[in-house]
Formats: C-alpha cells, structure tokens, sequence
C-alpha cells in the first residue's frame, strides 16, 4: 500500500468537486422516489493527485466508484489489494472497509462519484460479482467523459428537483459504462470482433432469409454447439430464439409504419409460413399480428393532435 508519510484527502490543483449537502440530500431523498433509487451524493475529478490518500475502517454510508485514466495507485477492499493503472476502475460497496490512494512518483488522475439508493444497491451487488475482485479494466471513451461532465456540471448548477432528478437518471448511463462496458465500448463503425457481437450483425443484416443455426455456424466459422454454447451464456436466449426476437421487432415495425399485407411481412422477415408467423407472434406479443396493428391505430388517433 501507500508509504508515504504525506497524505491528502483532496487539495490537488486543477481539482474539481461537487459536494451535495446533507440537509439536501435528506430532504430530496426522502420525497423523490427516482433521486431515492439512485442518488449521486458527491462527484468530482482529480488530476496528478499525488499523495492522495483515504483510509475507511468501517467503510461509508454510500457506494464509491473511482475511474483511473492516468498514472497509477493502490487499492485495497476488504482483505485484498489492487494495483490500479490507467483505464482500470473500481467499485467499493458502501460498508466495506477501504483504502486507496495514488503513488507519489506516478499519481493517477481519477474521475469519481459517491452514490447510493435502492436502485444503486442492486446494480452495485450485481457488478461486483461479475468483476475481478471489485477492480477492471475498460477502454478508454470519450462518450464515457462527457457523460461525467453532463452529470457534474448540471449539479454545479444546484440542486433543484429537476437538476437532481437529470443528475440521477444520467448516472444509470454513466454507472451502466463501467457495469456493461463490453456493450458501451462497441465501435458503431467497426464492431467487436467477438462471435456473439458477429452472430447479432449477421442476424440484423440477414433477417430477410430463412436462418439456420448451421447456416450462421458455417458462415462465422464456428461449430454450430460452440456458437450455440456462446450465445446463450451471453445474451440468455438460444441463437435461434434471438432471432426470431429480432424478425418479431422487425415485424412489429412493419405492421405500425406501412400498410404491407400480413403475407408480405412474412416474405420480408424471412418466415414464408404466415400461418406460422401468426402463431409465433400471438405467442410472443400476446395478440394477433391484425389486432396488434389495430390497437396501434387506435392508439395514434386517440393521442392529441399539435
């Protein structure tokens, strides 16, 4: 851990902190049903922090993440001690006895955020058990920094009921960065290479067609039990559900937005039976494909008019 004897809590130049007051807090809290699931109860940037330094023997009252992007520190949760080095983020649960700090010959800039609230719980219980001992590693984004700025400088602004309520709603984005980072980092223009991540493009690009797990297998190059195995471990659905999930969605895009004839929607999403289809989607949406577009009219001529 640190050796140093110079210890600092913050101080840093260039830093910057947003600490919402308790009396604040309390009083949005306790009235506010989407502050109270995720409220964000101080946020702030530290860059070359060198000496910083925190020790918390019973742990705090709320959930820390901390996001190093430069240099190196330490961290140590519970019983075990991390080197943290650039782009490697972690999450302390509240109650959990901590310290952290940076090295005094290479600081680490940081970006940070104290948060709790229902919400914050369960997404910070789910994390830490996907995570490798509380600490990881994540590509560097700027969507991810923006993010940040988006929810520091709209507190900076005050705390009123709207700016504390866009502050909370924003951080599920920037929390779901770090927890789900695999989906945040996907390049749109140059997709991750992974077979799941293929086997969806090549679901997308070919919904038109009658697809076969053996078909994607062959064109992915993967045995079709390897793909198979893959894609429900990480989506939760086998291949061949997940696609018919996607011609469905399509589907339902087709009978709100154009007037295509039952037997024409099924030709374009790849299905050919339309007795099938029919079946398939009354199972699925809990109507009939006809009374789906129905109630889809009624609804658009009920909504007023601007």
């Amino acid at each position: 851990m640190i050796k140093s004897t110079i210890k600092k809590n913050d101080g840093f130049e260039g830093q910057r902190a947003v600490i919402i007051p308790k009396r604040i807090l309390s009083k949005t809290c306790a009235s506010n049903d989407i502050i109270k699931s995720m409220c964000v109860s101080s946020i702030g940037y530290y860059p070359k922090a060198r000496f910083h330094y925190r020790k918390r023997a019973q742990g705090t009252n709320e959930h820390i993440l901390i996001y190093c992007t430069e240099g190196q520190g330490t961290v140590k949760i519970g019983k075990k001690i991390h080197k943290v080095e650039p782009n490697d983020f972690f999450i302390i649960p509240k109650g959990t006895e901590h310290v952290y700090g940076s090295l005094e010959n290479n600081p680490w800039t940081i970006y940070w955020a104290h948060f709790t609230g229902r919400n914050a719980d369960s997404i910070v219980h789910d994390t830490t058990l996907k995570l490798n001992n509380n600490k990881e590693f994540i590509h560097y984004s700027g969507k991810r920094i923006e993010l940040f700025e988006t929810i520091y400088h709209q507190l900076e602004r005050g705390y009123s009921v709207e700016n504390m309520e866009y502050s909370s709603l924003c951080f599920y984005h920037f929390l779901g960065s770090f927890a789900h980072h695999s989906k945040f980092d996907i390049d749109k223009t140059n997709q991750d290479t992974g077979i799941v991540n293929r086997a969806i493009d090549y679901m997308t690009k070919n919904i038109q067609l009658t697809l076969s797990l053996q078909l994607m297998a062959k064109d992915l190059n993967v045995s079709p039990s390897h793909l198979s195995f893959l894609f429900k471990q990480k989506t939760g659905y086998p291949p061949m559900e997940y696609v018919n999930h996607l011609k469905l969605q399509k589907a339902c895009q087709f009978l709100m937005f154009t007037p295509m004839r039952i037997k024409e929607i099924t030709i374009e999403i790849g299905m050919n039976d339309p007795f099938y289809f029919s079946r398939l989607f009354k199972k699925q949406m809990g109507m009939s494909p006809k009374t789906y577009r129905a109630k889809r009219k009624e609804h658009e001529e009920a909504e007023p008019k601007n």
